[in-house]
């Protein structure tokens, strides 16, 4: 990337999918007995000795992923600040470049999956600038650092056993393989598990080369997409304009309305026309009632099976809008982000009142901006589920 202070991936290792089995083998302790117990498991899966003793054989503790998987601090930027960090006009205009010279195999996954080119060009950009930074630890060793570690030890030990099956089949070097720090792979970073799911010869040489194929990386991610529930050629986010009596409690991503029904209650489009009238749709304020505001259709909710975090999600899917030609948004004048020390203050008051906002670590997420939301009605707020300094004060 071309952000020093963001991690080399975007996706964070909190927010993977569980893989293809649970965690098996007792984390932690000396890391010899640990592999022995990875190596027994191999084994007891059906795995040759003599392949499993040379998977294993240079395996080892990475301190520099344990680092990393602790610095995630990107995450609690605001929606404004963080898109317009990542989307950048470098990034705009190589899209646009790609979108014309890939235009082939971009309608080829259009046609097979129905994801949209700027969604994949999307996240390609935003995982990897395009393949250009994909990534400099040796994978293996992530993933086992990660098996290793006692914080999440069931979400990374079967990708393990998926990347030795990779091993198996040519398509993975314990050695040479490089990725992301959570053990991502390739040009748009898919995990061991999601290749061997979803993977894709794309270019029909055998292989599927996430590192440096690009026909096999982009329908790979059209593949897995659609395997996420993408619902083939709709919309997933557009920027709307809302009355400012607007009954601000109907807003948020866990309520939605008919495209009709928003319509009737004074939402438009700020450019072109709105989504089908029978169509679900969420409005979207990811700084209040202030700021940018969107309309999220079902496929909105499909950026979240590929990461949890909520400014990721929103950056990517409207960056995938820009990528079709939607205007810069319309920023307006939201009241100012909560520093880190408030944001952890709301979030300890709003669980002493019984409210579910999962870890204090400071990151307006969904379930943090939910609970806003409950004590902005209780206390007569408008509920555009975006904390303020009042809010935190009544708190």
């Amino acid at each position: 990337m071309r952000f020093p202070a963001i991690l080399p991936t975007m996706l964070i290792a909190t927010l993977l999918t569980a893989g293809p089995a649970l965690a098996t083998v007792t984390c932690g302790g000396p890391l010899p007995d640990f592999i022995a117990k990875m190596k027994k498991e191999a084994l007891e899966k059906g795995h040759r000795k003599d392949t499993v003793d040379a998977f294993f054989a240079n395996a080892r503790l990475d301190a520099n992923v344990i680092k990393a998987d602790r610095q995630q601090g990107i995450f609690r930027m605001s929606f404004i600040d963080f898109s317009r960090r990542v989307i950048s006009r470098y990034r705009l205009d190589q899209g646009h470049r790609y979108a014309r010279e890939l235009d082939s195999l971009f309608d080829s996954i259009e046609r097979k999956y129905g994801v949209s080119r700027g969604v994949l060009l999307a996240f390609w950009a935003l995982e990897t600038d395009f393949g250009q930074v994909q990534g400099d630890f040796n994978t293996l060793n992530a993933l086992i650092t990660l098996s290793h570690d006692c914080r999440r030890p069931s979400l990374f030990q079967p990708q393990v056993f998926a990347a030795l099956e990779l091993f198996e089949r040519g398509d993975f070097d314990p050695v040479r393989s490089t990725g992301a720090w959570a053990g991502e792979i390739g040009m748009v970073q898919m995990l061991p598990g999601d290749i061997l799911e979803n993977g894709v010869d794309g270019d029909g040489d055998g292989h599927v080369r996430l590192k440096t194929s690009r026909a096999d990386a982009l329908t790979s991610a059209g593949r897995m997409l659609r395997g996420l529930g993408w619902r083939p050629n709709e919309p997933w986010l557009q920027e709307i304009i809302v009355p400012a009596d607007l009954d601000w409690t109907r807003t948020g991503i866990d309520k939605s309305l008919s495209v009709a029904q928003w319509t009737k209650l004074g939402v438009k489009p700020r450019t072109g026309t709105l989504g089908p009238a029978n169509m679900k749709a969420s409005v979207l304020l990811p700084m209040g009632r202030k700021g940018p505001a969107f309309l999220a259709y079902p496929n909105f909710h499909v950026f979240f099976e590929w990461n949890k975090s909520f400014v990721y999600v929103t950056s990517a899917a409207y960056f995938a809008t820009r990528l079709e030609g939607a205007p810069v948004y319309k920023a307006g004048t939201p009241e100012p982000m909560l520093s880190l020390k408030q944001m952890k203050a709301l979030q300890t008051r709003l669980r002493k009142r019984g409210h579910n906002v999962g870890p204090i670590d400071g990151i307006l997420g969904k379930l943090t901006r939910a609970a806003v939301q409950k004590e902005q009605v209780r206390l007569g707020m408008p509920a555009d589920a975006w904390p303020t300094v009042e809010l935190l004060n009544r708190l």
